[in-house]
């Protein structure tokens, strides 16, 4: 009997059952759904980002063999860091911003990690990067590719310089493709927070 009186059966829609709730919700999704499809549809991406900074710690200069370059300023920082924290640390923070892969070690000049076959193991090689530690300490120059799958391929690559001319820095990284400005800002605030850096003159 429906609600009516009119001895008809009342399809399921008119007195709310869990069908009807079912087809309303995949019909219409709610308010919170369609604002995170819009924020996700919205979401600001940046390309080729090139990040480059100095830490605030002692250095001395490294005066070149050649008469010429000194002459017109040419000469060497040797900066006072730890380059083994200084690349676990960076690594950290492209975990947090969602970077899954990496895939190359460089230790001046030469490869001491190289999977670009493997997926989803940063923070498996972060656990594990005491394995390094010898090499790394001991290095002047790192370099590091990790890899951001998600909507495109992007590829971070830092390199870090215990020694490097005046106008250089010590930290490069190249964020190669495209990232979502909210990772960025994430990899950035957690580098400013966890490291000591020198601020722009």
């Amino acid at each position: 009997m429906s609600r009516y009186g009119s001895g008809f059966r009342e399809p399921p829609w008119v007195y709310g059952s869990s069908e009807t709730m079912k087809w309303v919700d995949a019909s219409n999704p709610n308010k919170k759904d369609k604002s995170k499809d819009k924020k996700r549809s919205h979401e600001k991406f940046l390309t080729d980002l090139k990040i480059k900074f100095d830490f605030n710690v002692d250095h001395k200069i490294v005066k070149s063999s050649c008469m010429l370059c000194r002459m017109i300023g040419l000469n060497k920082i040797e900066e006072d860091f730890d380059i083994f924290a200084a690349a676990e640390l960076i690594l950290r923070g492209l975990a947090k911003s969602k970077f899954k892969n990496l895939s190359k070690i460089i230790v001046d000049g030469e490869k001491i990690y190289d999977h670009p076959e493997v997926k989803k193991d940063l923070r498996k090689t972060i656990d594990n990067i005491d394995d390094f530690k010898d090499s790394i300490s001991s290095s002047k120059i790192v370099e590091i590719d990790a890899i951001l799958d998600e909507v495109e391929t992007c590829v971070a690559k830092i390199k870090i310089k215990k020694i490097h001319k005046e106008k250089e820095h010590s930290i490069n990284i190249f964020i190669k493709g495209s990232i979502k400005e909210s990772q960025y800002h994430t990899f950035v605030n957690y580098i400013n927070g966890k490291m000591d850096l020198k601020e722009e003159k």
